[in-house]
């Protein structure tokens, strides 16, 4: 299930506090990434985990942001 437009706008990157961008599908699963930091959050459940210590680093972008 999407994350809604409301909930996106207000989460940020527990790392930089910078903007997030939601992740539909890729080769992690849904989630949420960080360009910034290059920080990827899964969404296991319908509940983005915002732990660093969690965070998946990833060299590049996802390919298939829904943005």
């Amino acid at each position: 299930m999407p994350i809604s437009k409301e909930l996106l706008e207000i989460l940020a990157c527990p790392k930089c506090k910078g903007d997030l961008e939601y992740i539909e599908s890729g080769p992690h699963g849904e989630g949420l990434f960080c360009p910034k930091c290059k920080l990827f959050y899964p969404i296991k459940e319908d509940i983005p985990i915002m732990l660093i210590e969690e965070a998946i680093k990833l060299e590049t972008a996802p390919s298939n942001s829904s943005l």
